[in-house]
């Protein structure tokens, strides 16, 4: 994994902190603090771009929808492919609370 070369007490505790957060406003307010609009937007518009190639959408259908550069979207692909599947893993969990 590429972010085991950040793996430590402070990313240990950025993690922590996001898994102590108990709802979906938790987490607008946590990420107002800790980021920008345009970092919070580029990791929203990431997963957008993972669910909408998982549903087999063209590069150019995601591009138009999310604003999301190739590079972007080649990006998030690559991770799809050959990366650690949190992509899936997270976007399935979503799936499954929204039919509960």
């Amino acid at each position: 994994m590429q972010i085991d070369k950040l793996r430590g007490k402070t990313l240990d505790q950025l993690f922590e902190a996001i898994l102590s957060l108990k709802d979906v406003e938790e987490c607008y307010e946590f990420f107002d603090d800790l980021a920008t609009m345009n970092e919070v937007q580029s990791l929203a518009q990431r997963l957008e771009v993972a669910r909408m190639l998982r549903e087999g959408f063209t590069y150019h259908k995601i591009e138009t929808e999310t604003g999301a550069s190739t590079a972007t979207i080649s990006r998030v692909k690559r991770c799809l492919s050959y990366g650690n599947d949190a992509y899936t893993l997270a976007l399935d969990r979503v799936q499954e609370k929204r039919t509960e």
